[in-house]
């Protein structure tokens, strides 16, 4: 069973890096270019949305959320180009991606802003 869950970790790894470089290339239709950009973005941000600190709900994020977008993603993306982007992907490095690290840390500090406008009110 633990072998099984390996593979699952590693398939959910390459299809992040797989949907990437899906939501790069032309060739991928719009809705699934947006879908996948953002999950990608999102996975590969080194910054969670809902901090692993936090507990029950700072792994709920990476054990629903992010599946859930990455079949989402994975359904939206031709076959034939997924499949593709999945050959590349198992054979390219793991990006980051500094860009969302920066729209969640522009969240944190919004929501930080606005606890402590209502806290001083």
């Amino acid at each position: 069973m633990l072998e099984r869950i390996k593979a699952w970790a590693r398939s959910l790894k390459r299809d992040v890096v797989a949907l990437w470089l899906a939501a790069r290339d032309p060739r991928t239709p719009l809705a699934a270019k947006l879908v996948a950009g953002a999950v990608a973005a999102y996975a590969l941000s080194p910054i969670d949305l809902i901090p692993d600190f936090i507990p029950i709900l700072g792994y709920l994020d990476d054990l629903l959320l992010v599946p859930a977008g990455i079949w989402l993603a994975v359904r939206l993306v031709p076959a034939e180009l997924l499949a593709e982007f999945r050959a590349a992907a198992a054979a390219c490095a793991r990006p980051r991606s500094l860009l969302a690290a920066a729209v969640v840390a522009v969240l944190w500090v919004a929501i930080g802003g606005l606890l402590a406008l209502l806290w001083l009110r």
